[in-house]
């Protein structure tokens, strides 16, 4: 394998703003903390660069049309997207560190849900607004939790129009090994994407085992960036709603024993599979991106070349 650098990703955002006591409601999730508590996201930031992150993420998951206006916030759509932006700038300021800075584009009506996703001629325009709104912010886009090839196209289409590096993320089925929650298979929707030349095609917000299966499909494609970042919940079901009424809606139940080490571990074998990315979601926080750090770290000064990521600079 190559000894070229492997690339970190930050860790998710959500979980480590519930533990420091920032209210994560049901409709708009963790963006609620731009409103509430701006200085606990740009610590968070400016602890995943310390762990060792490369590129921090923009807190512009739940920044959504549709879920800021149930709120009666739909006007601040681009403000607050443009503050999520200002603040990950301000941890990159404030650490001095040479890190890079990736526009969160998300589902648009629910995540995890690809019969709930959108047309086409609906998906374009959103993402459009929200990629306008941070360009001139950002130094690339990841398109995260694609769930279906509509959105994901969509999603990408309007961060190619950026000139901006683009990423596509893709959440896979708990079961079905290489497929995303659609039942579409990766290999078919990679190659959908083909035309729009993203320079890192991934897997996250998924089980980390399922990102083990996909690499191999996902370093078939060429892409100079591949890999993943996994959640830590123990599982998601089908119908699931982050503001449904039903009993198994709400917030997802968590792994017990995905600890920093057990984390490294599966991202240890991304690597072994090809990966050059790696990073952490939802249920994933600093200590996991820590741990990354040390292990990345350890196989890139082994004299062993089984030991060193196949990676490529970013």
């Amino acid at each position: 394998m190559s000894s070229e650098t492997v690339t970190i990703l930050d860790a998710g955002m959500g979980k480590t703003l519930s533990q420091r006591g920032v209210d994560i409601p049901p409709t708009i999730w963790s963006a609620n903390a731009l409103l509430e508590a701006p200085e606990t996201v740009v610590e968070i930031h400016r602890e995943n660069i310390a762990a060792g992150a490369q590129i921090i993420t923009t807190n512009t998951y739940g920044v959504i049309r549709a879920d800021l206006e149930k709120i009666g916030l739909g006007a601040r759509t681009v403000e607050l997207n443009r503050l999520a932006a200002d603040l990950a700038r301000r941890a990159r300021a404030e650490t001095g560190a040479n890190v890079r800075i990736a526009g969160s584009l998300p589902p648009l009506n629910g995540s995890y849900r690809p019969d709930l996703v959108l047309e086409r001629e609906v998906l374009l325009p959103l993402y459009r607004e929200q990629v306008a709104a941070l360009a001139p912010l950002v130094d690339l886009f990841i398109c995260e939790t694609m769930s279906h090839s509509t959105e994901a196209l969509a999603a990408a289409e309007a961060a190619g129009e950026s000139g901006k590096p683009v990423f596509v993320a893709f959440t896979l089925d708990d079961d079905l090994d290489g497929c995303l929650k659609s039942g579409e298979s990766l290999a078919s929707v990679c190659e959908l994407l083909r035309d729009f030349r993203p320079e890192g095609l991934l897997a996250n917000c998924c089980l980390p085992e399922q990102i083990s299966a996909a690499v191999p499909a996902l370093r078939k494609t060429g892409a100079p960036v591949i890999g993943g970042y996994a959640n830590a919940f123990s599982r998601i079901p089908k119908d699931w709603l982050l503001d449904g009424p039903k009993q198994t809606d709400g917030r997802l139940g968590m792994r017990e024993d995905l600890t920093p080490g057990r984390y490294a571990d599966f991202v240890e074998e991304w690597l072994d599979l090809g990966a050059n990315l790696a990073g952490g979601c939802c249920g994933t926080a600093a200590e996991h991106i820590d741990e990354i750090r040390r292990r990345v770290a350890r196989r890139e000064n082994s004299s062993d070349p089984k030991q060193v990521g196949a990676g490529l600079k970013v």
